[in-house]
């Protein structure tokens, strides 16, 4: 049976390309980036030009980019990072209630170290208002983090709105924004957004899993996340992980010259695939802003039917999705994000995310749009909710 991959913003698989340019570093190149001889200045080019591929991508200055483990760790940075190096200047942080629990963690553990965070609301689309986040500062605030888009609705957030209104303050408020869901699916500029911290995540543009990075801009006060050697300049201990950083930077590097062609393409496969789910199966929400919205994101209510039936079903045809975010989606508790966007408890059970990628198929998009059809009819006819409806 073929396997269709439709859960792309959980990760993606990881290019050939990829795969090539780091295979070299497990073996005749595997040196140490910090030390000074042969080996270890081989690794070194390698990791600085990594560096240059990524700071490409976000615009920005090579310096400016600090390898990760990933996107949990470099939102972790970011917000415990300026939350200790500037607590004499203030304890409150701004986020909003459907931030990825790399974030909303953080700041629970944060409140438990004195801090106090604000979480605001969104409407029913999944946006933060400009003027709900700007309201909400008060003479304590020294951070601000909100993700560049939803990882389940796929909402886009009006991230550089709220940067050029920060501008507008006599004093420094960090601005930190998780971009882990639009860095390589729609263009991300940090000058352009106005952020002072930025995070990103290699698996999700075809690199390999346990790398990312976080931008810092220049001049930001910010204790480092792990202490021992001087890696990263000073600012991130630990033995670079060589092969990794040298597959995010191919990945970053091959993305970035196909953006506006997959842009399109996803957008069109996306368009297709809610149309043909909406017209063809009653009872169906489309979640999420209707146009600001990530190229590559689906995300349906089946109103009637269980999530994970849906997603067990769609198992036995080949198809691979996920409900409510990738990272919990596991839980038994309906998802956060659906909740703060007013969906009920019953209605929000019912959640299916689809998140295309460069490999899918016109074809496939028809394929899965009759398997949900045929799945959603077979499971509302064993529904009691279904029958007491009719």
């Amino acid at each position: 049976m073929k396997k269709i991959y439709m859960d792309h913003a959980g990760t993606t698989p990881v290019r050939k390309e990829v795969v090539e340019a780091m295979l070299p570093y497990f073996t005749e190149k595997f040196g140490n980036a910090s030390t000074v001889y042969s080996y270890g200045r081989e690794a070194r080019k390698a990791v600085e030009e990594a560096r240059e591929k990524v700071a490409a991508l976000i615009g920005a200055d090579p310096k400016e980019v600090y390898f990760t483990s990933g996107g949990t760790e470099a939102d972790n940075w970011a917000l415990r990072g300026i939350a200790y190096a500037n607590k004499e200047k203030g304890n409150h942080i701004i986020t909003t209630a459907i931030e990825h629990h790399a974030v909303l963690h953080t700041c629970e553990d944060l409140e438990k170290k004195g801090f106090k965070v604000t979480y605001l609301p969104v409407d029913k689309y999944g946006k933060v208002r400009v003027e709900d986040v700007i309201n909400a500062i008060n003479d304590k605030t020294i951070l601000i983090s909100i993700m560049h888009a939803n990882n389940e609705i796929g909402t886009i957030e009006p991230i550089e709105e709220i940067g050029q209104a920060l501008k507008n303050f006599d004093r420094k408020i960090y601005f930190h924004t998780d971009a882990v869901q639009t860095v390589g699916k729609i263009p991300v500029d940090v000058n352009k957004l106005n952020v002072d911290l930025l995070s990103i995540s290699s698996h999700k543009i075809y690199g390999p899993k346990g790398v990312g990075a976080l931008y810092i801009k220049k001049g930001t006060k910010i204790q480092p996340f792990m202490t021992g050697g001087g890696q990263e300049f000073g600012k991130r201990a630990g033995t670079e992980n060589v092969s990794g950083i040298v597959g995010f930077g191919k990945a970053a590097e091959l993305i970035a010259s196909e953006l506006e062609e997959q842009q399109k393409k996803l957008s069109y496969l996306r368009d297709k695939l809610i149309k043909g789910i909406m017209e063809n199966i009653s009872d169906v929400i489309l979640n999420g802003h209707p146009v600001d919205r990530l190229p590559h994101n689906v995300n349906l209510c089946f109103k009637y039917i269980e999530g994970e039936s849906l997603l067990l079903n769609l198992d036995l045809k080949g198809i691979c999705a996920s409900s409510g975010s990738a990272c919990t989606s596991g839980s038994l508790e309906p998802s956060h994000v659906l909740l703060a966007i007013g969906l009920p408890h019953e209605i929000a059970h019912g959640s299916l995310r689809l998140t295309l990628g460069r490999d899918n198929t016109e074809e496939e998009i028809d394929y899965v749009i009759e398997a949900i059809k045929e799945i959603v009819e077979k499971l509302r006819q064993m529904s009691p909710l279904y029958n007491q409806k009719k």
